[in-house]
């Protein structure tokens, strides 16, 4: 009989590429994998692996059982699930993926719904940027993910992940009061200005880069980092200009001015979850609470559909 933890370990493997990505995945050393792989290897009863120089690479005995065993980690997710499914209260434990903006606005009303509706679910919170966070909640590092699509440039799509939109969130160019980009009415207005922007390949970037040269120029991108927190400081003081969404806008007490560029353009900001744990009650607590602390925010932004 396969066991379970070891067919995980050689799907990590698999999807990872390397010994070492698939130990950081799973939180163990490079040699507890390799040990996992070898006792698989045992009870399947052929070689799963070979060395191909210094890397260890899959047979295609290996490719083969790795591709079948999503399905059946699918089905003992879904066995799991129907077992807790029966029980009067909903505990247990669910691992969260989310990224700063989302976490700022909507975690702490989330985790209030919770501590009423699920008090004894144990919600591991990590913050990841969603285009990763989408991939590891696809291979089971996570159980729900919430994650943001910008206009013109799509989320990847995994077989097996659903989704669910909580808002659409409007997007705005900002400016301090003074100084960097203060008197602008639009974003050609900003052709000359000093720019703080996420790094290069996050949704964010590639947006305010294509937003940009649609107004005819290519921006200084002179600050260049994730954390939100350092663009609204670089703002409001006046040293640079950049795109933020209102879900961040919201609760900000500093002085920014906001200019609404694009009024049919929203990021779209959503969950998803492995289509093996719909069946959880603790997966549908979180999906529950995140819905109903995205609600308080109606006002300043667009439902989702």
């Amino acid at each position: 009989m396969l066991e379970s933890s070891l067919l995980r370990t050689l799907v990590e493997f698999s999807e990872r590429g390397t010994v070492a990505g698939a130990a950081q995945s799973l939180g163990y050393t490079p040699s507890a994998v390799s040990q996992q792989l070898a006792a698989l290897t045992r009870q399947a009863g052929v070689p799963l692996t070979r060395r191909v120089g210094r890397r260890l690479v899959l047979t295609p005995a290996g490719t083969a059982l790795a591709e079948s065993s999503g399905d059946v980690l699918d089905a003992l997710e879904r066995a799991q699930n129907a077992v807790s499914s029966t029980s009067t209260s909903i505990n247990g434990q669910v691992r969260l993926a989310i990224f700063q903006s989302a976490a700022l606005a909507l975690l702490p009303g989330a985790l209030t719904a919770l501590a009423s509706t699920a008090p004894q679910l144990r919600l591991l919170v990590t913050q990841v940027e969603p285009e990763q966070a989408l991939r590891d909640t696809w291979s089971r590092d996570y159980d729900v993910v919430v994650a943001e699509e910008y206009p013109h440039h799509r989320a990847p799509l995994y077989e097996g992940l659903t989704r669910s939109d909580l808002v659409k969130d409007t997007l705005s160019l900002c400016t301090g009061l003074a100084g960097a980009g203060s008197q602008a009415t639009s974003v050609a207005d900003c052709a000359g200005a000093p720019w703080v922007m996420e790094p290069r390949g996050t949704a964010t970037r590639h947006y305010a880069e294509q937003t940009c040269r649609a107004a005819g120029f290519e921006p200084d991108v002179r600050f260049e980092t994730s954390d939100l927190h350092t663009h609204l400081a670089l703002v409001e003081s006046g040293h640079a200009v950049t795109f933020l969404p209102s879900l961040l806008l919201h609760n900000y007490a500093g002085q920014v001015r906001a200019i609404t560029h694009a009024p049919g353009q929203h990021r779209t900001v959503f969950t998803a979850m492995r289509e093996s744990t719909e069946g959880s009650t603790a997966v549908a607590a979180v999906l529950a609470a995140l819905t109903a602390a995205a609600q308080p925010f109606s006002p300043h932004l667009t439902p989702a559909e």
